[in-house]
């Protein structure tokens, strides 16, 4: 299974458009910061599932913040990344993910692209598919029980 993250798109659909052309996912996940594209991203591709979490830009009251997913035996957790404060230290969110015992957890926000592994748990932030500059994106795959994440520049 091939999932595209993206985050931190800010009105730019165009360069979300491409990562898809370019990975051919079996999912996608937008993580936020501006949920109305996720939804554009969608209608352009209504054959590939999309979840999405709303991010700290995105007025989306009923909307919960964070998303817990089981795909393929793995637990992963959708979030933005605001409300653990992922801008300061990933200390809260270790906290959660060994709480939760999650085997990925994927947040935005930063606007930096980082893959780590902590015990267990696996963080990916794919970076901000909306940047002028250098726009990126995550790419998560599990197969045969292994669990990968990469971060990616848009060519």
């Amino acid at each position: 299974m091939k999932i595209l993250v993206l985050s931190d798109s800010h009105g730019a659909v165009s360069p979300m458009e491409q990562a898809v052309e370019q990975t051919s996912p079996d999912l996608i996940l937008h993580l936020g910061d501006c949920w109305r594209d996720g939804e554009r991203l969608h209608d352009r591709f209504p054959s590939i599932p999309l979840e999405q979490v709303p991010g700290n830009c995105d007025f989306r009251p009923t909307e919960p913040a964070e998303r817990l997913l089981e795909l393929r035996g793995k637990r992963i957790l959708l979030c933005h990344g605001h409300t653990y404060g992922v801008k300061q230290s990933l200390v809260t969110a270790g906290f959660a993910a060994e709480e939760q015992q999650l085997d990925l957890f994927l947040f935005g926000h930063t606007h930096r692209p980082l893959v780590d592994r902590r015990g267990r748990t696996l963080f990916l932030n794919p970076g901000s598919i909306g940047a002028p500059t250098r726009p990126s994106y995550g790419v998560v795959t599990i197969q045969d029980g292994q669990l990968d994440g990469r971060t990616w520049w848009l060519a």
